[in-house]
């Protein structure tokens, strides 16, 4: 499963793309330019159960890592898991 990611500067978003559909998002907003807030995640029926979310969220802290910023996860999901993951704490 591949994840991408989108952004514009303003807001972005990690995604799942599947002939040409998008069956998993995650989106997030700028706060600044030291920190995202991720609000919402989705993923499609075909593709729960196989970890598509966790993934996502993974992506972002990479993401996070590579550009010295910080996460806000206001959204549940993306909260549980870092609340689930303390690797990933070191980006809150």
């Amino acid at each position: 499963m591949e994840i991408q990611q989108n952004d514009d500067t303003i807001k972005g978003m990690f995604y799942v793309e599947k002939e040409g559909l998008i069956m998993a998002e995650m989106t997030y907003v700028w706060v600044g330019k030291g920190k995202i807030i991720i609000d919402h995640t989705e993923v499609g029926e075909s593709l729960k159960g196989m970890g598509a979310g966790k993934q996502m969220v993974s992506k972002a802290v990479d993401f996070a890592r590579e550009n010295k910023i910080k996460i806000l996860p206001l959204c549940p999901f993306a909260k549980s898991v870092f609340d689930k993951v303390p690797e990933f704490k070191d980006v809150l």
